[in-house]
């Protein structure tokens, strides 16, 4: 019998401030952009009884907690923080899949002869994080992913939650709907009216009804429920896409504004990619309007690139067909997927100028990582546009 490991950093970016800056202990804290017009990217467990969550619109966060402590996000911090995390899981197990910065499943099976059963494993990864990082930790221990998962949202934080062999389906069955993986705020209302108040509902659906309310993936939802997951602990999964997008105090307004966004989320997304050893195959634009209308367009490139100039060129025969005039925009956002191992430009036929840029890039990455994403290096055009919207 497998035994899986999800392991789950509690509030991450919020208990990372706390942790550097004392004075933020205890206290209600909020990470995310100054802007109102931004969204929560995390919240303190002191700020969660207003009903601050991440994701929620900051003005709305700051109307539930006006007396929130908000503090600007450092990307680089919580990404030092995280590696820290992951060299901790894999003194456990190679077999770590990361699912973003703060967690991850590990599959602990061929461990429990050296480290002991899951629950001995689990409790030795929270104290290491606790000690070594100031932080803590929740963790779920099951023999599926599924379960694992579940389990450790239940007793945060700095909870720990065991799901026996064989047991899986009967700890699943008495949890809300809403604990289903991809069931959210709007798909849950109408299964509660359907009769499916929790997990256990799902299991003994029959197919018929699963497919009726879900469509094609009812019948996965079934499995799950019935505690059928054979998924496997993937540690190569890649990332699907890399992207970068900011929400602005002042609507843009024009063609010329949202090009030159463009060119600074191109910016960073590249350099995303050089310090991952990566490169894309599509490129992606959006654009959310005053209205929170939003228009995205996607596009596959000839070829995998990896540098600012090829990405933002991409963005601009992107941005030609999305319908701009003087309409009012409060967000735009670059992204690129298919993502692969990049090959370092080897090729029967050398790409001079991909070569350059590639190089380029590097560098422009090896600066960014020890200034900072700040105003370290930046484009020319962006410092003309800036004098000229200044002037």
């Amino acid at each position: 019998m497998r035994t899986i490991l999800h392991v789950d950093m509690d509030a991450f970016y919020a208990s990372v401030e706390q942790r550097d800056h004392p004075a933020l202990r205890g206290k209600p804290v909020i990470v995310g952009g100054p802007s109102r017009r931004g969204v929560v990217l995390a919240a303190s467990y002191e700020v969660r009884p207003f009903g601050v969550h991440s994701a929620m619109p900051m003005a709305e966060a700051l109307r539930r907690a006006p007396m929130a402590v908000v503090v600007a996000p450092r990307q680089r911090r919580y990404a030092q923080v995280s590696d820290g995390a992951f060299d901790i899981f894999r003194r456990y197990t190679p077999l770590v899949q990361a699912l973003s910065l703060d967690e991850a499943f590990l599959d602990v099976t061929a461990s429990r002869a050296l480290f002991g059963d899951g629950e001995s494993i689990a409790r030795a990864i929270k104290a290491d994080v606790s000690r070594e990082l100031g932080i803590t930790c929740s963790a779920g221990v099951a023999p599926c992913k599924f379960a694992a998962k579940v389990a450790s949202d239940l007793r945060k934080p700095n909870g720990l939650v065991v799901v026996p062999p064989g047991g899986v389906a009967e700890f699943l069955a008495p949890l809300a709907v809403e604990r289903m993986w991809g069931v959210g705020p709007k798909t849950a209302p109408r299964l509660r009216s359907r009769g499916f108040a929790t997990i256990g509902d799902l299991a003994r659906a029959s197919a018929a009804e699963l497919r009726r309310e879900l469509g094609s993936w009812g019948q996965h939802v079934a499995r799950l429920a019935r505690g059928e997951d054979d998924r496997d602990v993937e540690p190569a999964l890649l990332a699907l896409s890399v992207g970068a997008e900011q929400t602005y105090e002042q609507d843009l307004v024009g063609a010329e504004a949202v090009a030159r966004t463009l060119l600074t989320h191109a910016g960073r997304v590249a350099r995303r990619l050089i310090r991952s050893g990566l490169e894309a195959r599509s490129v992606a634009v959006k654009v959310k309007y005053a209205d929170f209308s939003i228009r995205t367009r996607r596009m596959t490139l000839p070829a995998s690139v990896q540098d600012t100039d090829a990405i933002h060129r991409a963005a601009l025969e992107l941005l030609a067909r999305v319908p701009l005039d003087k309409r009012r925009v409060r967000l735009t956002g670059v992204s690129v997927s298919g993502l692969a191992p990049a090959h370092g430009g080897l090729s029967l036929f050398p790409d001079d100028l991909a070569e350059r840029g590639r190089r380029l890039e590097a560098v422009t990455a090896q600066i960014a990582e020890r200034y900072g994403e700040g105003d370290a290096l930046t484009r020319a055009s962006l410092l003309r546009s800036e004098t000229r919207r200044r002037g």
